[in-house]
């Protein structure tokens, strides 16, 4: 049966008021409660009464308005079921200065939601899921196909989550300036993950929406917490590495190394957008982990449209961002930068103390970077080795036909 233009019309407004006003709702209804789960569930029987009321009365002027008054009430109710008496007015009062106020009145809470979400109580794993599905309004079937959990796993560990929000009374508030940069760092590591999972799983339709809903995430970080460098250093980060999603692959789905991606399917206007947030970033005398990656991403970037950015540079940025976040996958990133610069001879040398790191020896990228460089200087054993070390431990389809062509070329040679 085809819908009537009435509900068509119900069915987008929902839409549109769940991708606009979903995570500003849960975070306004759980804030003064603490329980994340029974606003969502207030907030979900809000979008069902909406389904049934719009195509009927129309479409309220205010939807989210509307969606508020009706979340608060099944609130209201909530409470009521569970308790009587005394109680029952206490937990009223609590909510008292929330029952449908004016929506333009209504303060905006979903940066303390974040910040509740990326409390030192949470388990760092399930952070950006939670933020995926409290300010973003994702089901956990679909957050669990872009981790690649079973549905039944995710949503446990997500409601065990939210049960500790509320047990341990997190407080749903930005935290005081002393407390901030780390506050804020768990934040946007757990927005980075999302889109770098995202990313890693290009070629699936649930990893390009969480990459997209991510960047999403993001924006919001940067519009809620606008003086913020690293805000807007994260996504002027995730920016430059979508800019290039198109080139990533060819035209037979084949990986595409930085190196040799044709820079006509670049995003223009997304570098120029992100390398905008860059300088707006860098205005500010902090600088963080996300503004230097940024940075090396815009240098890494300019180099291919034949900017003046020089490998030297590149190096220089790495240096800091060891100081800033030590990591061996900084080192790493670093070596192969050398390799461009000073040729494989030095890079192995590098190579070889970052492989003392024993989370090097499950690390992917750090293999196919040692298979390169021994390949480079005829070293076709330890070559052949290491490209095979990196298939096994590549996830990702295209990379691994990209690796077993490379390896496949060492005996053609």
């Amino acid at each position: 049966m085809t819908p009537s233009p009435q509900n068509s019309a119900a069915q987008r407004a929902a839409e549109r008021a769940a991708r606009e006003s979903y995570g500003r709702l849960i975070a306004y209804l759980s804030s003064r409660t603490g329980d994340v789960a029974a606003a969502e569930d207030s907030l979900a029987e809000a979008f069902v009464a909406a389904l049934r009321q719009w195509p009927v009365d129309g479409v309220p002027e205010r939807p989210e308005a509307w969606l508020h008054a009706v979340a608060k009430r099944r609130q209201v109710d909530g409470i009521r079921r569970l308790v009587d008496g005394d109680r029952f007015a206490a937990e009223i009062r609590i909510l008292s200065d929330q029952i449908l106020p004016e929506i333009d009145e209504m303060p905006d809470r979903r940066t303390a939601l974040l910040f509740a979400c990326a409390h030192d109580g949470i388990e760092p794993s399930i952070r950006a899921p939670l933020m995926l599905q409290t300010v973003l309004g994702f089901s956990a079937a679909e957050i669990a196909a872009a981790f690649l959990l079973p549905p039944s796993t995710l949503s446990q560990r997500l409601v065990r989550a939210k049960a500790r929000i509320k047990k341990d009374g997190v407080e749903f508030q930005i935290p005081d300036r002393s407390e901030l940069p780390e506050r804020m760092q768990a934040v946007l590591d757990a927005v980075y993950t999302a889109y770098t999972k995202g990313w890693s799983d290009a070629d699936n339709a649930a990893g390009v929406d969480l990459a997209e809903e991510a960047l999403w995430l993001g924006a919001v970080v940067v519009g809620l917490l606008p003086e913020e460098p690293e805000a807007k250093g994260v996504l002027a980060l995730m920016l430059y590495a979508e800019a290039r999603r198109a080139a990533r692959t060819n035209g037979r789905g084949d990986f595409v190394p930085l190196s040799e991606q044709d820079v006509s399917q670049w995003d223009a206007q997304m570098i120029h957008a992100a390398t905008k947030l860059l300088i707006a970033a860098n205005q500010d005398p902090r600088s963080g982990r996300f503004q230097i990656e940024a940075a090396i991403q815009s240098a890494q970037i300019a180099r291919r449209l034949g900017g003046a950015a020089t490998l030297d540079e590149i190096v220089q940025l790495y240096d800091l961002l060891a100081l800033v976040s030590p990591s061996p996958v900084v080192r790493l990133n670093r070596a192969m930068t050398i390799a461009q610069r000073d040729g494989p001879a030095t890079a192995l040398s590098l190579l070889d103390e970052v492989g003392q790191d024993e989370r090097m020896l499950t690390y992917q990228p750090y293999w196919a970077s040692r298979a390169s460089v021994c390949a480079s200087l005829g070293m076709r054993e330890l070559a052949k080795a290491a490209f095979r070390q990196a298939i096994g431990l590549s996830s990702h389809p295209a990379v691994r036909v990209y690796l077993q062509r490379r390896l496949d070329a060492i005996d053609i040679s």
